[in-house]
């Protein structure tokens, strides 16, 4: 790889992984030019006990990135992070090697200082992103927040959101409630502690209701006495599409956090994208995507309890004004559609097939 790259795009996680998958990997399938993707062990994760089961092709994975280095690419986009193992050389390396670098990041990095554990202590996320934003020639923010953080240290900052493809997901077609009713989380096994912020609220309207939580993308139980009433699915592009439209009501509770206020708000997009009426915090961009879409908003026990109970004793033709609606605007303002002359722009790609 020793050679003159013309385009290369560099990112944490394969395919699998949600961020790099909507990030990265789903504008390259849409703007027809050919990529170099260095997508380092093109693993779901960069867990540290994942990484110590991949010796061999850590080493590799190290030596790619210097091969990519020495390949001076004519335009680089660097997702995240080159390196889970990088204290900052590789993003300062591999943003200064090429012609024209963009750094895109969508989620508050800056504030991740490493907790969790000595080895992410070691390579904390915050003083990685701030290199990255530094000598990157453009940064993509996901969101306002992200963009304000980045603008007081790089002069060329462009918003673009996180996407989704609505004619991926299934739309729902029935708002009869199930029986019992079906509550929802699509999400990864890292965010599902999420679920025990509103673990009373969700215990209540199990009581009073029989609901049931259905939790797409782990299968493993982590979630205490909750796991009574919890159904597991594991996550593919077939199986999401069938769990998102056959649930009632989608939820995306969020602790009360800086990191959170970076939050691109994914979830929402997915249940909006399905026609799934959903009730979240209303935390960073959350806010504003539940406005767009007409759906509660919850913080406390009490509203989260209050929410989720008020869309499952609306009428069903409440929750499929809520749903369709919700649709309508995430296509019209969410897609890629929408979206995709701007990507294009911000990495100066030329003309893309529409």
């Amino acid at each position: 790889m020793d050679r003159h790259l013309e385009r290369c795009a560099i990112t944490p996680y394969g395919r699998g992984a949600g961020s790099s998958r909507v990030r990265v990997f789903e504008w390259l399938d849409r703007v027809g030019a050919d990529f170099t993707v260095g997508s380092y062990l093109s693993l779901p994760d960069a867990a540290p006990s994942r990484l110590a089961r991949h010796p061999v092709s850590l080493a590799r994975a190290e030596l790619r990135l210097g091969a990519i280095a020495r390949g001076r690419p004519r335009m680089l986009l660097l997702h995240r992070e080159a390196s889970p193992l990088s204290r900052g050389w590789w993003e300062r390396r591999l943003l200064s090697s090429a012609e024209f670098a963009v750094y895109d990041f969508d989620d508050a990095l800056q504030w991740d200082t490493g907790e969790g554990g000595l080895a992410r202590r070691i390579a904390p996320k915050a003083g990685k992103a701030r290199v990255a934003v530094r000598h990157a020639d453009r940064v993509i923010a996901g969101n306002d927040v992200l963009a304000e953080w980045a603008s007081r240290h790089h002069r060329d900052v462009v918003v673009i959101p996180s996407c989704v493809a609505p004619q991926d997901y299934t739309p729902k077609t029935s708002y009869a409630l199930h029986d019992p009713p079906r509550l929802g989380w699509i999400g990864s096994p890292h965010n599902e502690a999420c679920l025990l912020l509103i673990a009373a609220a969700l215990r209540e309207v199990h009581r009073r209701t029989g609901a049931r939580l259905t939790l797409v993308g782990t299968t493993t139980p982590a979630l205490g006495d909750l796991e009574s009433f919890v159904d597991r699915i594991a996550w593919s592009p077939d199986s999401q599409r069938a769990a998102l439209a056959g649930m009632d009501v989608g939820l995306m509770p969020l602790a009360a956090s800086a990191y959170s206020l970076g939050k691109c708000g994914y979830k929402l997009l997915q249940y909006a994208a399905a026609g799934l009426p959903a009730v979240a915090s209303p935390l960073g961009v959350n806010a504003e995507l539940l406005s767009g879409f007409g759906m509660p908003a919850a913080r406390t026990r009490d509203e989260w309890t209050g929410a989720m109970l008020g869309l499952l004793d609306a009428p069903a033709a409440e929750r499929e004004r809520l749903g369709r609606a919700a649709r309508e605007t995430v296509t019209r303002r969410y897609s890629y559609d929408a979206w995709l002359p701007a990507w294009a722009a911000a990495l100066e790609l030329g003309p893309v097939p529409r």
